[in-house]
């Protein structure tokens, strides 16, 4: 059985959030150890950054793959 659009869309919206908050809470606890000190906007700004660049690896691979595939 195949995924619907709307679940497939609702997959990757829900992982990408995901992704973002723990990328967030992996911030919030790792940078103060490693002594690092960052404001919460720029927490957010590295998430968003990185969030992007994981999507564009997804994106790349799932669609290479697919070539590979087809």
């Amino acid at each position: 059985m195949t995924q619907s659009r709307f679940v497939s869309a609702l997959e990757a919206v829900t992982n990408v959030l995901a992704g973002f908050a723990l990328a967030l809470l992996g911030q919030f606890l790792v940078y103060p150890a490693l002594g690092l000190k960052v404001t919460i906007w720029q927490s957010l700004q590295i998430g968003i950054a990185f969030t992007g660049l994981s999507l564009a690896r997804s994106y790349t691979l799932r669609r290479l793959f697919n070539r590979l595939r087809g």
